[in-house]
């Protein structure tokens, strides 16, 4: 028989039972720990800790500066690792990046892109509504690892107006090798006496093997712009987006319209005369579109083997195409495929499905792809008139046939 404890009573078994219940505790405590660090991990929010680690942030001050990304290890660090690493790395980061908002601009440019949630989308091509997104911002990450370097622009885009420049200068920004300033700087035409110096600090850093663009589309009627470019770089490529001079004289009314509800009708604005008939070439919107006599001038310092000129019209209908043809002329491997592309119903404009390191489609934002107010069918028979011959020489210029009088 047991002995008796003090009272008389039988030695329990409580002890072990307290330290078996705790050590349980403590499992279910590390399991719990554990399952939320996993979680922290799937948020993107964790970060190595083992070697240089780039903290991300949000923000777009300079490297230091606070809500800015900071490179833990240094760039001293980073230079241990090898060159393909630090280039994907860059790559990486300048992918998370064009997935911020854009600052807000105080030259009143219109936002360029919507964020679409993934339930609009349609098939291969267009544009649609939601929350203003990413515009990649001017420097690139590079600048946390003391990388890259601020270039002038290889390749320009330099028109037209209500062409389609805005929509590919973002299809372009999605290759790796494009970086590319996200506001129209209007150097050759507004801003040329502040020097080559000022302009190249608008740009992007870049890296070896990659192109720095611009576009601002008022340079192609720029009389100036032509001799400045060319005394910038002979060598610089210049692209331009030209669309039916009728419907973009449309598109150009109905977008003055929006901001002036009070302008006269495009009727009126178009006539000096309207008995007689004879069209205002002095009104921008019609003299923007009479391409040939604009071309005379920039070929005057340009061959025209140095310009590349893409439909607006193919832009929205086979995106996918007109890219093809502006990465060959870029020099570009063909990275931008029909796979970056759906088309949406609504708005009836290409959007991409997902830029790279993005979640959901971006599109052309509210301000694109407007309705247009309806015409009197004679102005526009007249308008057509009026273009003919300007398109016909423009399409002998260019050696290609754009089909906007057949």
């Amino acid at each position: 028989m047991a002995p008796l404890g003090p009272a008389g009573a039988l030695p329990t078994s409580a002890e072990p039972l307290s330290r078996s219940i705790f050590r349980k505790f403590l499992l279910m405590l590390c399991s719990l720990l554990t399952s939320l660090y996993v979680f922290y991990c799937l948020a993107e929010r964790c970060q190595t800790l083992s070697g240089p680690v780039v903290g991300l942030s949000g923000g777009g001050e300079e490297a230091g500066a606070p809500g800015r990304g900071v490179l833990a290890g240094g760039p001293r660090e980073l230079a241990v690792w090898p060159a393909a690493a630090q280039r994907k790395r860059l790559l990486q980061l300048q992918q998370w990046r064009r997935r911020r908002p854009p600052a807000p601009r105080d030259n009143g440019e219109e936002a360029a892109w919507e964020e679409e949630s993934p339930g609009l989308a349609g098939g291969p091509g267009g544009s649609g509504a939601g929350s203003s997104v990413a515009e990649a911002p001017q420097g690139t990450l590079a600048l946390l690892l003391d990388e890259g370097s601020k270039q002038l622009p290889q390749a320009i885009i330099i028109g037209v107006k209500k062409g389609g420049t805005r929509a590919l200068l973002e299809f372009l920004r999605v290759h790796p090798d494009v970086r590319a300033v996200g506001a129209e700087p209007h150097f050759f035409d507004r801003s040329y006496e502040k020097g080559l110096a000022w302009y190249r600090d608008l740009m992007p850093r870049t890296l070896d093997g990659q192109i720095t663009m611009e576009k601002t589309p008022s340079y192609f009627v720029t009389r100036e712009a032509p001799a400045r470019i060319s005394a910038m770089s002979k060598d610089t490529k210049l692209i331009v987006v030209v669309r039916d001079p009728v419907t973009r004289a449309i598109s150009d009314y109905t977008q003055t319209l929006s901001k002036r509800p009070d302008i006269p009708t495009f009727e009126s604005l178009t006539f000096k005369n309207r008995t007689t008939g004879l069209i205002d070439t002095s009104w921008s919107a019609i003299q923007i579109g009479i391409y040939a006599k604009h071309l005379e001038h920039w070929l005057r310092h340009f061959p025209i083997r140095q310009m590349l000129f893409v439909s607006g019209e193919r832009l929205i209908s086979d995106p996918a195409g007109e890219l093809g043809r502006v990465q060959d002329f870029l020099g570009l491997k063909r990275i931008i495929t029909d796979k970056h592309f759906y088309f949406n119903k609504t708005k009836g404009f290409p959007c991409l499905k997902k830029a790279e390191g993005s979640s959901r489609p971006h599109c052309l934002g509210k301000t694109k792809g407007r309705t247009h107010p309806e015409i009197d069918r004679e102005v526009v028979r007249r308008l057509r008139e009026f273009y003919r011959p300007f398109n016909l020489k423009f399409y002998q210029m260019t050696g290609h046939d754009f089909g906007w009088d057949g």
